[in-house]
């Protein structure tokens, strides 16, 4: 029978342990032990889902690698066509994991109404177009169909609509320039048939969806041409070894960029997130394993006189230190129990209503996201539990130097 377990199990359940003088500081080291889960969940659902959805955001406009001609053209207007007639195209067969591949062009244009304007680029797309994600930024309308014939009809930001004062059903003018500065400018009239918002704000202000046929026909490029492929893979871990493979397997004459270069610094900057979360993880294990160190000692200084009972009835110190160790462990889960209860609470709220919103010019996101997953709750939980114990270790050497005699008539 393990004899320090179950005098850990009385002591803990007796009334006098309750009501005792150490009651309030125990109190502290549970609450403290709660509020770390707490702090240290937060921290790791929203530093989590704020990179996943930032960077899901900048890879629903761009695709994870992004083909095109090698040429000096730093904007995002497509210039020189490349053709869809590769051996790539329309399935990336010689690299595994690439999950879709689709042809897209960008063309510059003044969005004109009666007393405003805007500059825009109309992203032209067509028939192979994945509209997944747009459809999870839909905010009002449907999503264009250009499977069929060409048509006008177009998909617009709401930053855009409401800077413009459009609604789904307007008609909108885009007036594109020619590359010969003398002749009149293209100018055509779209259908809106529906509003995005993806919460980038810094990508809504820039992008209208429209058919890829009318930016073929303003720069009279063949049916076959287009400005870039934009590539999406099952896994984006694997996107510095995939965007390598791309760009082996595709002719020297194109060009491969992966999304982390092209958005360098968007990406740099979500980066930081993980040393912020490793900062806050490190500072609440210490406050809580501080918390309980105080405790401990509090519990073994009440209970001096126990220990020397004990080691006058044969007890060896580990045996006694065992017994104060089990009692800790006992703070340390039930602080963790009501932590993972009040932390996993205030994520699924924060998850479904959306309680806490966020400057989307600065967060790229409306409201902060969260990631819940069980792998990380453990791992924390575990890891919080292990790390308290280990720094218990030290103060329990404590009781190694009580003498019974001496403990016995501890007063």
């Amino acid at each position: 029978m393990n004899y320090e377990f179950f005098l850990a199990k009385r002591i803990i359940g007796s009334k006098a342990y309750k009501s005792s003088v150490s009651a309030p500081i125990i109190k502290i080291g549970i609450a403290a032990i709660a509020i770390g889960i707490i702090v240290m969940m937060i921290a790791i659902a929203t530093g989590i889902g704020l990179q996943q959805k930032i960077r899901d955001k900048v890879v629903a406009f761009n695709g994870h690698v992004t083909i095109s001609n090698f040429d000096s053209n730093h904007s995002h207007e497509s210039l020189h066509p490349i053709s869809t007639n590769t051996d790539f195209y329309p399935e990336f067969k010689s690299v595994e994991g690439v999950k879709h591949i689709q042809a897209v062009a960008s063309k510059f244009g003044v969005i004109r109404t009666e007393k405003d304007f805007e500059a825009a680029f109309l992203k032209g797309v067509g028939a192979d177009y994945d509209w997944r994600y747009f459809s999870e930024f839909l905010v009002e309308g449907r999503l264009p169909d250009y499977t069929q014939k060409r048509n006008e009809d177009i998909l617009i930001s709401s930053f855009l609509a409401n800077r413009l004062h459009f609604k789904v059903g307007d008609k909108m003018q885009m007036v594109f320039a020619k590359e010969d500065s003398e002749k009149l400018p293209n100018i055509i009239t779209f259908n809106i048939v529906g509003v995005y918002n993806s919460g980038f704000q810094e990508l809504d202000a820039q992008y209208i969806f429209g058919d890829l046929r009318h930016i073929q026909r303003i720069n009279r490029w063949k049916k076959d041409q287009i400005g870039n492929f934009e590539v999406f893979l099952d896994d984006y871990n694997q996107l510095d070894d995939k965007a390598r493979e791309i760009y082996e397997n595709t002719p020297s004459t194109l060009n491969t960029e992966s999304i982390k270069d092209r958005y360098y610094s968007v990406f740099e900057w979500i980066k930081i997130f993980d040393k912020n979360i490793y900062g806050i993880i490190g500072i609440m294990i210490l406050i809580a394993g501080i918390n309980m160190i105080t405790a401990l000692l509090v519990l073994i200084l009440e209970r001096t006189q126990m220990i020397g009972l004990l080691k006058a009835l044969g007890s060896n110190n580990w045996s006694v230190r065992k017994l104060f160790l089990y009692n800790a462990s006992y703070l340390i889960l039930l602080g963790l129990f009501w932590g993972n209860v009040i932390g996993l609470g205030l994520l699924l709220a924060q998850k479904y209503l959306k309680l806490l919103h966020l400057d989307p010019s600065v967060y790229y996101v409306t409201e902060a996201p969260v990631y819940i997953s069980l792998g990380y709750i453990v791992v924390l939980n575990i890891g919080t539990l292990v790390l308290c114990l280990l720094m218990l270790l030290l103060p329990s050497y404590i009781i190694t130097k009580i003498s019974p005699v001496k403990a016995m008539r501890f007063q």
